[in-house]
């Protein structure tokens, strides 16, 4: 069976994350995945792993936006070459201290045997750092 390209697993990612399928989104990483989220924040790091991306990084991420503005994400480009993929997409939400949150973001990853391996995320940390961790 021939694995799915870089474009096709990336673009399956953002879109059941944004839909909350979130076991179906956690399924597309490799168990040893790694994503870097950047900038000096307490989230900064590279985090390691299905269960450290997705319970600690993300899940924490999760509890800074208010029960009735949670985030949505809108996919807005992916751009592929070979096991790589940069995806564009936009979160929007209200963070859990009433402060509006809109950030742009860029991933880069990297998709090997149909499964992502690795993600570099760029994004307005400053921005985080007003609204969400303030």
């Amino acid at each position: 069976m021939q694995q799915a390209d870089a474009r096709t697993v990336v673009t399956e990612y953002v879109t059941r994350l944004a839909a909350g399928e979130l076991d179906a989104a956690i399924a597309l990483f490799a168990e040893d995945a790694a994503w870097t989220y950047p900038g000096s924040l307490e989230l900064s790091r590279t985090w390691r792993g299905k269960q450290e991306i997705f319970g600690d990084f993300l899940g924490q991420v999760g509890t800074l936006f208010a029960p009735d503005g949670l985030p949505t994400i809108t996919l807005t480009h992916v751009l592929a070459d070979g096991p790589q993929a940069v995806a564009e997409w936009t979160v929007v939400g209200k963070a859990a201290n009433g402060a509006a949150y809109e950030n742009h973001c860029l991933g880069v990853f990297t998709v090997q045997n149909g499964l992502i391996t690795t993600v570099r995320e760029y994004l307005d940390t400053h921005h985080v750092a007003r609204t969400l961790l303030a």
